[in-house]
């Protein structure tokens, strides 16, 4: 089968289609034909060999598909050939995968593949940061870092089903529009504002309940500066390179708390609570009330390119690949 594969760590340039065998069905797991696969920041990461999970050279990129399943191993009792299916999946990009049953998730007849390989990390992701490693509904306010990007739409959305009141942030003001469009309430580009005077001035010097930031080292810092009193910053990221050492005492004035948050601990750990909320999700979806925004599809053969436009930071929403 075809497959992105890189031989040695690096750039995007490592990137390369090739043949390799396709995968047999394994006991408790599915074999599936993709037919979309979603594009990460996390995948840049693997190519480079600074994830947390590290390459198997040769290795190939990829954590989530949407496809048909085509055959399943023994034990598998719910899911069955002919599915259409969302997946977490290590080497995605590829034509075939295989992904343990328990991580495997039935796609609506009203969700596209391209969608449904966009839903699983972005909107999952958005979804357990605001109602399972915070609460989100009326009367709380939340600032969404990095608010264009896949994830960031998706919890601006979020947040506003829930009641909440929405501050974002981007680097330009094409960004800041389609950030607006999503319902964010104000949006504050950080590449001319300084979002912490700007939160603390909109909310009269009292700053926000809860921060979700998957940047890092240069917003770290500022987050805590207008994060409100028994407020709680969640990292799920470090685009921009991991924040400087904590000391906790830091907290104590305003009783503030930091956490991390990482997907891959809900779904490997609590697959019936990860089946549940993407119902709940794919539910929202139907009613009109959250939106996919899918910015750019690319052939598989592209994958480099697909990483180029990613890091760049020009992209929102989210990329996906067909193979």
């Amino acid at each position: 089968m075809k497959a992105i594969v890189f031989a040695e760590t690096g750039g995007p340039e490592v990137l390369a289609l090739g043949d390799i065998p396709k995968p047999g069905v394994r006991p408790g797991a599915v074999l599936i034909k993709n037919h979309a696969i979603g594009v990460n920041f996390a995948d840049t990461r693997f190519r480079q060999g600074t994830y947390t999970v590290k390459p198997k050279l040769p290795d190939s990129p990829g954590m989530e598909v949407a496809g048909v399943i085509e055959a399943v191993g023994d034990g598998v009792t719910n899911l069955r050939p002919g599915m259409r299916v969302a997946a977490f999946t290590s080497r995605a990009y590829a034509e075939y995968c295989v992904s343990p049953a328990f991580m495997v998730i039935p796609l609506p007849d009203s969700v596209s593949f391209v969608d449904g390989a966009a839903f699983l990390i972005q909107v999952l992701t958005a979804y357990h940061l605001l109602h399972t490693a915070d609460s989100t509904g009326p009367g709380r306010s939340v600032l969404v870092h990095s608010a264009a990007g896949g994830v960031g739409l998706a919890a601006v959305q979020l947040a506003k089903v829930a009641g909440a009141r929405v501050f974002g942030t981007v680097s330009s003001d094409a960004k800041a529009g389609l950030a607006t469009e999503n319902g964010a309430d104000t949006v504050i580009n950080y590449a001319r504002e300084k979002f912490a005077d700007e939160v603390l001035r909109l909310t009269g010097d009292r700053g926000v309940d809860l921060i979700l930031d998957a940047v890092g080292k240069p917003t770290f810092e500022e987050g805590l500066r207008c994060l409100a009193p028994f407020g709680h910053l969640v990292l799920y990221g470090r685009a921009g390179g991991a924040p400087d050492p904590l000391n906790v005492s830091v907290l104590s004035p305003k009783s503030q708390k930091v956490s991390a948050f990482s997907l891959p601990t809900l779904t490997r750990g609590f697959p019936d609570k990860t089946r549940e909320s993407a119902e709940r999700c794919f539910a929202l979806m139907r009613e009109g009330r959250i939106k996919l925004h899918v910015a750019k599809t690319f052939p598989l053969a592209q994958a480099a390119e697909a990483h180029r436009y990613l890091e760049s930071r020009q992209s929102t929403g989210k990329l996906i690949l067909i193979p």
